[in-house]
């Protein structure tokens, strides 16, 4: 048990970022979408199908459109009539007209009379259109659907009363005296007709599976635009039918491949990020927040999709890390929120085009303004971007639709809100941005001009050593403001003690003769922890107290060790009396501060100024500490190394108006 939980303890670290994956391949594929998102063809009327041919693999009906559905229903509306159907008024004729008759014509025409009355007789109305139309016909309040050619039609009667009437004028009394007892009823007709306005089926054809929907290249008609949405909805709707495991076992395993190779990326390619718990944290937090806020408009604000702010996230990442960190990470983000869209190409098109620019506009973040300039390219690459692909894919129609640029423009603007989020950012995770790098290196912000008023000597060394190293970690790559930075703050710990530095001494006599070497050793060490101290109590960001921990690694104060041997020969010497605290360089920053910082304080003790001695001087320090193994954990090669002497050996002949001999012909 407790070799376990040794075990545990020894690789906390690596347990807290495998928890960290593993809540973050948690809550995106919780957060994913479910159902399964079917691409939706952005065609239109009389667009072209550049697509391959569209085969239907299922069986499906076409529903009507919207315009269809709408005449049908009103066509139902005008074709069904209301009737109320009455007995009749046969005994009413038969009093009026059995004089005319006699008793066994009385009795043809009252059996006549009560065979048609019923059957049913009707006054024909414009409301049917033809004899087969349906009539609802209310009798003893049931309704009861039927056709006009059910009933009699009161023009035909007359030739009815032909057969059992033998006298002309007789048939044109009773006719005349003959009513319908099937009345078009037109209030009951209104007042239904409100409530009844739906079609009666809602689908047109059938197409089955391996029917053709359309042809490459064909100019899409109405019906094809129709049979296609049908045949999509019907895609959609098999699919919200299916068992969601493995829709659930597919998101897992997309999330854990995506976020594996964002952790593994970190391992390989950036260890001093991988190494920090609090920097993996960050890059991850980022990724789950930008997921998040996507989920939600995608839940709620669908068509606001390209809103979300995505370029903001590579601004975040390249103003802490690097360009190469910043764009492997909005790679990942984009390929896990194009799950989201239907049309996954062209969301990745977009985003990536528009994310690119913006992590280039913000390579040099060395100034504020630089957002403002990131917000516009950013909002210009995504018009450029979209209208391209839309002339792609002959969808030209999507370029009109203002929403599409309303969201570019959400989504571009909070480009603006990267400044208060990086200064959040620097508060919770303790980063350092370009902006806080600026401010520091102002000469005018407190500890500077501290600085060069205590020690005026140290002050100016500081300046020649930041000249120095920014301009070598410009040469073989860095963070060339982290640098300078770093060097400005390296020796505020002399402030203590001013008088027992070389640079700070006017033509007076060195305290240190009065000391014994180790004495003056310790001293001299001591400046290290002093102005870590200094730091600390000035709030300094801990990258830039790194500067001030490491600027002598483990190196000796070599001129108070041999002084100290000469003294004590024969004695068993103990050097750690002599040697710097450390740690050693642990980034190319670090060690070219180290560089500078030796070689511009050994060149103030140059008795001549010229090249052979400068060239001689820098190859002497360097060396040394490449002998003493002070870069062995640095992030630099012997190129490097190499190129950094060249540029000390240029600037320092510069400082010191050496010309280049050259040789004599």
């Amino acid at each position: 048990m407790n070799s376990l939980l040794s075990k545990i303890r020894d690789k906390h670290a690596l347990w807290y970022k495998g928890m960290v994956f593993a809540f973050s391949v948690i809550l995106c594929t919780y957060l994913l979408p479910k159902d399964e998102i079917i691409v939706h063809y952005k065609i239109q009327t009389g667009d072209v199908w550049l697509y391959e041919d569209l085969v239907s693999t299922i069986d499906f009906v076409v529903k009507k459109s919207e315009q269809e559905l709408n005449q049908e229903a009103q066509s139902n509306k005008l074709s069904e009539a209301y009737y109320r159907k009455t007995d009749g008024n046969s005994e009413t004729i038969i009093n009026t007209l059995k004089q005319h008759f006699n008793s066994q014509q009385v009795q043809k025409l009252k059996q006549f009379l009560d065979s048609i009355y019923q059957i049913g007789v009707y006054i024909p109305s414009s409301n049917l259109s033809t004899q087969n139309s349906t009539m609802y016909v209310v009798i003893d309040n049931e309704v009861t659907s039927t056709t006009s050619s059910q009933f009699i039609n009161q023009l035909h009667i007359k030739s009815l009363l032909t057969n059992i009437i033998p006298r002309q004028e007789l048939v044109d009394s009773v006719y005349t005296l003959i009513q319908a007892n099937v009345v078009y009823d037109e209030l009951l007709s209104a007042e239904l007709h409100e409530e009844k306005t739906e079609a009666k089926y809602i689908f047109k054809t059938k197409l089955n599976k391996g029917d053709v929907i359309v042809h490459k290249n064909d100019i899409v008609s109405e019906e094809q635009l129709q049979t296609i949405t049908s045949y999509q909805d019907a895609i959609q709707e098999l699919s919200n039918q299916r068992s969601q495991t493995l829709i659930i076992a597919g998101q897992f395993l997309v999330c854990t491949i995506v976020m594996g190779i964002m952790m593994l990326f970190l391992a390989f390619f950036r260890k001093p990020i991988f190494s920090q718990n609090t920097q993996v944290t960050f890059i991850f937090m980022n990724i789950m927040m930008v997921i998040v806020a996507t989920s939600l408009v995608a839940t709620y604000r669908e068509n606001y999709i390209y809103a979300v702010p995505f370029c903001l996230l590579p601004i975040l990442i390249r103003v802490f890390f690097d360009s190469r960190t910043s764009l492997f990470t909005f790679l990942n983000i984009v390929l896990i929120t194009a799950f989201y869209t239907e049309d996954k190409f062209e969301f990745i098109f977009i985003q990536l085009i528009a994310g690119i620019s913006t992590i280039f506009s913000v390579a040099d973040m060395g100034k504020r303004s630089k957002l403002f300039t990131s917000a516009l390219l950013t909002f210009i690459f995504y018009i450029l971007a979209f209208i391209a692909y839309n002339l792609v894919n002959n969808t030209t129609s999507a370029i009109y639709v203002k929403q599409n640029y309303i969201n570019f423009l959400i989504s571009s603007s909070c480009v603006l809100f990267a400044f208060p989020l990086i200064l959040i950012s620097e508060k919770l995770f303790g980063f350092v941005s370009d902006f806080t790098l600026l401010e520091l290196c102002d000469l005018n912000s407190p500890l500077l001009r501290q600085l060069s008023q205590k020690v005026p000597g140290t002050f100016q060394h500081s300046l020649q050593v930041a000249n120095l190293a920014e301009e070598a970690c410009y040469k073989i790559g860095g963070n060339p403001l982290l640098v300078r930075t770093g060097a400005m703050y390296h020796d505020i710990g002399k402030m203590n003690h001013p008088r027992f530095f070389t640079e700070n001494q006017v033509g007076e006599i060195s305290p240190h003769e009065d000391l014994q070497p180790e004495e003056s050793a310790q001293i001299i060490i001591s400046h290290v922890i002093e102005g870590i101290e200094i730091a600390k109590a000035n709030k300094l960001p801990e990258v830039i107290i790194d500067f001030i921990r490491t600027h002598h690694g483990t190196t000796l104060t070599r001129y108070f060790l041999h002084n100290y041997k000469k003294e004590h020969e024969g004695e068993k010497i103990n050097e750690d009396l002599f040697r710097y605290p450390g740690p050693i360089p642990y980034s190319k920053e670090t060690a070219i501060l180290m560089m500078a910082d030796g070689v511009e304080a050994s060149s103030r003790s140059l008795k001549k100024y010229d090249a052979v001695s400068i060239d001689e001087l820098v190859d002497r320090i360097i060396n040394y500490q490449i002998d003493e193994n002070q870069f062995i954990n640095s992030d630099i090669t012997f190129r490097d190394i190499k190129e950094i002497k060249k540029i000390f050996k240029k600037r320092l002949m510069n400082i010191y108006h050496v010309r280049i001999e050259y040789p004599r012909v």
